[in-house]
């Protein structure tokens, strides 16, 4: 079972990054496969409401959110790493995450990520990882995919990645969540070997709040 890592900082290999590798080398302990995935420094455009993907499946950006959506179906479990940016995940990210999970909500039935289990891992120098905890959890929650919990909230500190490795309760944290989410992995393998069936879907109401 694979577990895929998406670094969402504009550095390949700072921060965020050590974190996401002190979650992997608990995963690659645990017998768990590892795949990173950085979503680079080029501009990513946000959602446009087009609403192309309804029809396509995929964005009608053609970048790494199309990209990742395809390494994603051969995946398991997902670990998203941003760093904070006014207390909020960057924005970048941003524009990644919300196209990322609409465009595989909207045209191809929530297939990619459904019941996937899924988590977050910030970064930052000091503050505001609390405020990009809460908005990372929820496109985890609207798609349906379980989200693994570590001792503390998912959280490093530091302004350079020397200052990460420095971080011991931060870096404890990773561990337990690499941890915990090899459990929940093989907890659903376990079940699907077992003949235990995903939920039973109801055709989604979406309404606007007027009647």
């Amino acid at each position: 079972m694979k577990v895929a890592l998406v670094n969402g900082s504009p550095h390949k290999k700072g921060c965020t990054y050590t974190a996401l590798c002190e979650v992997a080398k608990i995963l690659n302990e645990e017998g768990r496969e590892t795949e990173f995935f950085w979503i680079g420094t080029k501009a990513l455009s946000g959602c446009i409401a087009c609403k192309s993907c309804v029809k396509t499946g995929k964005c009608v950006f053609d970048d790494t959110v199309n990209e990742f959506r395809e390494i994603a179906k051969d995946c398991d479990g997902f670990i998203f790493g941003s760093p904070v940016h006014y207390a909020g995940i960057s924005g970048a990210m941003t524009a990644f995450m919300d196209r990322l999970f609409y465009s595989d909500l909207s045209g191809n039935g929530n297939k990619t990520f459904y019941m996937k289990p899924a988590a977050c891992v910030l970064s930052a120098r000091r503050a505001g990882t609390t405020a990009a905890f809460d908005q990372m959890n929820k496109y985890f929650t609207i798609q349906e995919m379980p989200v693994v919990s570590s001792r503390y909230w998912n959280m490093v500190h530091g302004a350079a990645a020397e200052e990460v490795v420095q971080d011991k309760e931060g870096l404890y944290t990773m561990r337990v969540l690499g941890r915990n989410m090899a459990f929940m992995l093989k907890c659903f393998k376990a079940g699907q070997e077992n003949g235990v069936k995903l939920p039973e879907r109801e055709k989604p109401v979406f309404t606007n709040f007027v009647r």
